[in-house]
């Protein structure tokens, strides 16, 4: 389904729900069909209002929204506002086209795991920081697994990322004394670099250890990087081991 037809979908359920809430109707079919439509699909499902995952019919609904608004346009408002995310997404304006192909790239090979980090990852830019620099090594941790599972080379379960790294880039050519041209002996270089730093980005400014005071807190650019530098480096990893199981 494209992202028009996603798009008028969820303008359907966020109507039926406003319509519903002030003394319209909305049917249950509807209502469960549209529900599953977003919690079977990870994008989505990432971006949905919590009451859309908790509440499986509209009667569950109803006792929800009726408990936390007496009033009809307290209701519409929150509904508008919680639909907000998903709708913006869909209509193109939460993202760039970096982050719309790296999106395509990943839900492609694995839209469950892989592609549900990547989205987190994408939603902690702004407003946590930590949480998305952990969340941009955990998605190259991530890759790089999947890529050595399925290839079916061993590994380490407590591996750190350049560890794995060094693995995958050996299985898919992609390490700088695999090749003897200076040019791509540098550029590959610079990208088992990119995977050492964001490692030690994480390390130092993540969520992911304890702080003591003089703790150095990360700001929004700092997470833009991180989290697109681990976009683009998953998904050249992705798209070379999808190169060369066509030609095996």
């Amino acid at each position: 389904m494209t992202d028009a037809e996603l798009l008028k979908q969820m303008r359907i359920l966020q109507d039926g729900l406003v319509a519903f809430s002030t003394g319209g109707t909305f049917g249950d079919a509807n209502y469960e069909e549209l529900r599953r439509l977003v919690i079977t699909n990870p994008r989505l499902k990432s971006l949905a209002p919590d009451f859309l995952r908790t509440n499986r019919t509209l009667d569950q609904f109803w006792g929800f929204i009726k408990r936390k608004f007496a009033h009809w346009a307290e209701r519409r408002s929150f509904l508008w506002d919680a639909f907000t995310p998903l709708i913006d997404e869909l209509e193109g304006k939460s993202g760039v086209p970096a982050d719309d192909h790296v999106s395509g790239v990943l839900s492609a090979f694995d839209a469950e795991n892989i592609h549900a980090v990547w989205q987190k990852a994408l939603d902690r830019r702004k407003d946590d920081p930590e949480g998305a620099i952990t969340s941009a090594r955990t998605l190259l941790e991530t890759v790089c697994k999947h890529i050595l599972d399925q290839a079916a080379v061993q590994y380490e379960d407590d591996a750190d990322l350049p560890k794995l790294y060094k693995t995958v880039a050996g299985q898919l050519n992609l390490s700088p004394g695999q090749h003897s041209e200076e040019i791509f002996k540098r550029i590959l270089g610079g990208c088992a670099s990119i995977v050492e730093g964001l490692g030690s980005l994480r390390n130092k400014l993540s969520d992911s250890h304890g702080k003591g005071i003089k703790r150095v807190k990360p700001d929004t650019r700092h997470a833009e990087l991180a989290v697109n530098l681990a976009g683009s480096m998953a998904t050249f990893l992705i798209e070379t081991w999808e190169h060369r199981k066509t030609l095996n």
